[in-house]
């Protein structure tokens, strides 16, 4: 690698005199060049910070020889999108850091990478690029955020939101939300999207062991940083690339981690779309297959009670990787040029378990409550693949956030919106009852980009009225903190034609998760033959028209062009 990159800087001589016009020297020019790509910016907590991280890892190239050089592509948050249509550039938000990072990395002969990022679409588009560029590279992840108070996160959003649009919340009980919710930078204290990829990341090999979701205020996640700057230089010399690191042994490996520690929904979009730039098919399928027998071990909000910097006091993925040992290839290789064998190996001998239990001893927290044994646990996986004669192509539901467990099989009338808004509203001003199955629609990569409906879930959730009796379905997806019986990834979407198109209000729906079915088997009441349903379905297919929704215009309009399914990724063709 080191030798191709210094044959194409002496084509043109003045590659080298535009180095030299910015802080390289004459002797910089001779040494292995690393690009460090990062999101750093002012656009939420979880990147206002990473130019600290970026300035470590420049200090550990320089430790070791080489000139770092460092770039950004500014990301964005889901929470800034909420309620407008903000939200539908979210995930095609993740193709553009990734064009821009392969633009970074390949216009300028590089050495290697390092990439730097916290967030739901920022990591994915840098595992994405990563897979791409097939280069030397490191992923460092940004950190979680420290608790509000009480161990409160900033989903707190949802209730506070919701009990506000029926006036029931005063202007200091607000303040003090807005001012406590996010207490420091990285990303949100739960097991959403962010914390997901960050954890999915390290389980692929791409992050130094132990770096996802540590404490993005502890120097710790500093040291991280550094270390990452010193071992990119030892993947350069070795010509250790991303292929060689993401192999199909290490998504299979990361996909057994998800389902410990219940991951997001979302990682069955970002993984696919991952694999895809390496010829690697992984499909959604995959997680709920291989979930089956893998133990459910963390207790971690939304689906348990912790917050992420628990878990990484409690071991994090090295002690969720301890505790899957028998399960995983062992001899797949990591950013650290060791297997990941030989990092569990180190890292128990190491002092990093016992450091964070340290920690935990400040909050008086049994690290058990927080990582289960695997004998201790009888819940298996966190996450099913649903499909049927709405879901074709398949649907995805993450259950070990359903705290009802007779929403696991469920009998109800569909109610039918076509945008998220309308469904909100319906909820907000008491049109939902108890017993209703809810579909908006239209919202699938090719029709809205694929927002997620986080807003909506909230609106349930923190109606007594509602919360475990209704459950939510659209070809859109959802937060990494949403609740309760949600189904998302309907696929093939309504713009497509798909059946979630063809259904109307007080259609007869039959979720049945443990079957991994979602079906329409009646009509107002009355239950029909599986044909007598597939005739109706077929008639209303017919006479289908798409809504007139206002034309889209820019990227959004490429994207909804070119993207493929939800359950293939949501990528671009």
């Amino acid at each position: 690698m080191e030798q191709r990159c210094k044959g194409v800087r002496k084509v043109w001589a003045q590659s080298d005199a535009l180095k030299l016009g910015t802080e390289f020297s004459e002797g910089d020019l001779a040494k292995p060049q690393i690009l460090i790509d990062d999101v750093w910016g002012e656009s939420h907590p979880g990147s206002v910070h990473l130019d600290k991280y970026a300035k470590q890892a420049s200090i550990g190239v320089y430790e070791t020889g080489g000139k770092p050089a460092n770039f950004h592509v500014t990301d964005i948050c889901d929470g800034w999108a909420q309620g407008h249509d903000g939200m539908n550039f979210i995930l095609p938000s993740r193709e553009v850091i990734a064009d821009m990072v392969e633009i970074h990395a390949n216009v300028i002969p590089w050495d290697g990478v390092i990439l730097i990022s916290s967030c739901d679409k920022a990591v994915p588009a840098h595992l994405e690029v990563a897979a791409r560029l097939d280069m030397p590279v490191i992923h460092i992840p940004g950190g979680s955020m420290r608790s509000g108070p009480g161990c409160t996160t900033s989903d707190l959003a949802g209730p506070i939101t919701a009990r506000d649009k029926r006036g029931l919340v005063s202007k200091d009980e607000m303040r003090d939300y807005k001012l406590t919710g996010c207490p420091t930078c990285g990303s949100c204290q739960f097991m959403g999207t962010a914390s997901t990829m960050q954890c999915m990341s390290e389980a692929l090999g791409m992050a130094l062991p132990g770096n996802a979701v540590v404490p993005a205020t502890l120097m710790e996640s500093q040291r991280y940083a550094r270390l990452a700057g010193q071992k990119i230089m030892e993947l350069a010399e070795k010509g250790i690339t991303t292929s060689k690191i993401m192999t199909k042994a290490a998504f299979i490996n990361a996909i057994k981690v998800h389902q410990a520690i219940s991951g997001s929904t979302n990682a069955t979009i970002h993984f696919p779309a991952i694999a895809h730039q390496l010829g690697i098919d992984i499909h959604p399928r995959m997680f709920d297959e291989i979930g089956k027998n893998i133990k459910y071990l963390t207790n971690v909000q939304p689906s348990g009670k912790y917050i992420t910097e628990f878990l990484w006091y409690a071991g994090g993925i090295p002690m969720i990787q301890m505790y899957l040992k028998d399960e995983l290839d062992l001899n797949v290789m990591t950013v650290t040029g060791r297997t990941l064998g030989e990092n569990l190996e180190m890292i128990e001998k190491s002092d990093f378990f016992e450091r964070g239990l340290g920690y935990l001893k400040t909050y008086g927290i049994n690290p058990e409550d927080i990582i289960r044994k695997p004998e201790h646990s009888n819940k298996y996986g966190s996450l099913a693949v649903l499909d049927g004669n709405i879901a074709p192509d398949g649907s995805v539901v993450k259950f070990s956030a359903i705290k009802n467990p007779d929403m696991m099989h469920h009998i109800g009338p569909a109610r039918v919106f076509n945008s998220e808004e309308d469904c909100q509203q319906a909820i907000i001003t008491g049109q939902v009852n108890q017993g209703d199955i809810l579909f908006i629609r239209y919202e699938g990569p090719k029709g809205a980009g694929m927002p997620e409906s986080l807003m909506t879930t909230d609106a349930i959730a923190f109606d007594e009225r509602l919360d475990g009796t209704v459950a939510l379905v659209t070809d859109g997806r959802f937060s990494g903190a949403t609740q309760g019986p949600a189904i998302g990834h309907v696929s093939p979407e309504a713009v497509e034609g798909g059946p979630i198109a063809l259904l109307e209000d007080g259609d007869m729906i039959e979720i049945d998760i443990p079957n991994r079915k979602i079906n329409m088997i009646g009509v107002k009441g009355e239950k029909k033959t599986a044909e007598e349903v597939d005739a109706i379905l077929a008639e209303r297919k017919k006479n289908w028209k798409m809504p007139d929704f206002p034309k889209k215009k820019g990227y959004l309009a490429r994207y909804s062009k070119y993207a493929t399914s939800a359950m293939s990724g949501g990528y671009l063709q």
